[in-house]
């Protein structure tokens, strides 16, 4: 082979490996933007996986970090839990396994606030855990029993049927006398964490984490109305549907609640 025809043919293995690339740049920026600018490597790597992409994972780090394309961080957690009460405690039943083998056998619950120019809004939501799917949830102006209610309804409109296990901090809404007779007459078992302990209900404190870091943070909200529909979509649309969770295998909640009903 001449040196000439021997640079052509290098020249072309190269301009052949920028196109490729280039594209593999151009679908890594895509699902960073539909993922609404959240996803880090892993995930943007597993997504392209599960295209048929048969690109290396140092390739994709190394094209996201060349370009500047990072997800955001998550700031430290504040708890909203007002735990001071003469309210019976319930055992934590849970105990950390948030590992489990079906749809509704156990639901985790908790409550954040948003802020807004005209006050607090605040949010309850209920998890499955199996899913991680938010299965129900309420907003109000307002940290009353009737937001916990409100959401624990919600979910059981959602799934059709309570939980088995139901599990929460030790705040004052959940382990209220209307919240708790309502449990009782369901027949669910109820589970709050250790005092003042987050771990104890990490899963919906993940949630929260980001929900803020994906949305919250980003806006500035004028009414309580606006910051409702921006949570509604982010919960509804974007994560339930869209987000994928490396828990579960980089499928979205709804694919893994699919999964789960199939398998039942």
């Amino acid at each position: 082979v001449s040196r000439s025809g021997y640079y052509k043919w290098l020249k072309s293995r190269v301009s052949k490996r920028l196109k490729e690339r280039a594209k593999l740049l151009q679908r890594i920026s895509e699902i960073f933007e539909s993922s609404r600018e959240n996803y880090g490597c892993p995930r943007v790597y597993a997504q392209l996986r599960a295209e048929g992409w048969t690109c290396n994972y140092k390739v994709v780090e190394e094209l996201m970090r060349m370009n500047e394309i990072r997800a955001r961080r998550r700031r430290s957690h504040v708890s909203t839990t007002n735990s001071k009460h003469n309210y019976p405690i319930a055992p934590n039943v849970l105990d950390r396994k948030f590992s489990v083998s079906e749809p509704d056998e156990v639901w985790v619950s908790d409550i954040t606030y948003i802020n807004t120019a005209q006050g607090w809004l605040y949010l309850c939501v209920c998890i499955d855990l199996f899913s991680r799917k938010v299965v129900g949830w309420s907003m109000a102006d307002h940290m009353k029993t009737k937001l916990v209610l409100d959401a624990f309804e919600s979910a059981q409109v959602s799934r059709g049927r309570p939980p088995i296990v139901f599990h929460s901090d030790r705040g004052v809404q959940y382990a209220s006398d209307r919240f708790r007779v309502e449990l009782e007459r369901l027949g669910c078992i109820q589970s709050m964490s250790g005092k003042g302990d987050c771990w104890d209900n990490a899963v919906a404190e993940s949630f929260f984490a980001s929900l803020k870091t994906e949305l919250i943070y980003r806006e500035t909200y004028n009414t309580r109305i606006e910051a409702r529909v921006a949570i509604f979509e982010y919960i509804e649309i974007f994560y339930n549907k869209q987000r994928i969770h490396s828990t579960l295998g980089y499928l979205t909640p709804e694919e893994k609640g699919l999964k789960g009903e199939k398998a039942a």
